[in-house]
């Protein structure tokens, strides 16, 4: 759009026209240093371990495991990457004591109290980060599940290397597609669930939509479990060396959770069997 050659007009000029900063032109992005990497993915292994710290907390703890002082870490930057990663300390908030991001679409939270008693009653989803291996650059790519909460069956999941919602939105049409349509669909309030292309899609699907409140920890849990699932039993365990491995390593860890891992809450039953009817529940899970 903007050409450096042309002899006719300036730069300026060509910025003006288009209403451009020319900041913008002359940027180059400075990819993360190695050091501030492993900081990164100490701090996400650290928060998934122990998702009640913040980053005082997590500070403390990064600096007491280098008891000889070579390494010392700043709170101020455990905080910049936390802030970076989205990641903060799972408890209550105080109410009014943050400041409330504007989306473009927000909904109510609909299952409190609500008893969940069959299959396609409620779905719900999240995105996680996935750590690559250095030998394939590093960095992160982002992890999306759609969850049926009565089964715990994983209908859906994708492995983007970006966090726009374009992916999300995808998925879930290539789900609704697939499966008898839910109910409800609960989400966080992440911009990707927020974007008119999703709210759309579940509201042209006569889907009721619901979203986790603000300061409100626990109404995510269940996705909160299976990231839990996924990390200890999987992530940590591999080294995904391209995307396209990473891909295929988590798709063959969701077709085992989904039909060969029991399930505690399931009565030791896997998703399968009680999202295909193989098998009954007797409780219902009641969320608060």
């Amino acid at each position: 759009m903007i050409d450096s050659g042309f002899v006719d007009l300036s730069l300026r000029s060509q910025f003006d026209l288009l209403n451009l900063n020319r900041s913008n032109y002359y940027y180059q992005k400075v990819a993360p240093n190695q050091s501030d990497q492993d900081l990164a993915n100490k701090i996400y292994e650290l928060w998934l371990k122990y998702p009640f710290f913040g980053y005082r907390k997590i500070t403390a703890f990064l600096n007491n495991a280098n008891e000889s002082g070579e390494i010392r870490v700043n709170h101020k930057k455990v905080q910049r990457i936390m802030k970076q990663m989205n990641l903060s300390a799972i408890c209550p908030k105080a109410k009014g004591n943050y400041k409330k991001v504007s989306y473009s679409l927000i909904y109510p939270y609909l299952l409190k109290d609500l008893k969940i008693e069959k299959i396609n009653q409620v779905w719900t989803t999240d995105i996680t980060y996935i750590r690559m291996d250095e030998a394939s650059g590093g960095g992160f790519t982002y992890f999306l599940a759609i969850i049926d909460l009565y089964s715990r069956f994983i209908l859906a999941s994708y492995l983007s290397t970006n966090m726009e919602a374009d992916f999300c939105v995808d998925t879930l049409q290539l789900t609704l597609s697939k499966y008898t349509k839910p109910e409800i669909f609960n989400t966080d309030q992440g911009s990707q669930f927020t974007s008119n292309g999703w709210c759309d899609l579940l509201k042209a699907s006569k889907i009721k939509i619901s979203m986790d409140g603000k300061g409100r920890c626990f109404d995510n849990i269940f996705s909160e479990r299976l990231w839990r699932t996924v990390k200890y039993e999987e992530v940590f365990l591999k080294s995904y060396d391209s995307v396209k491995s990473a891909r295929e390593q988590l798709g063959a860890f969701v077709e085992f959770y989904n039909y060969q891992r029991p399930h505690q809450s399931l009565k030791y039953n896997t998703p399968a069997d009680i999202y295909f009817g193989i098998k009954q529940l007797k409780n219902k899970t009641k969320l608060n």
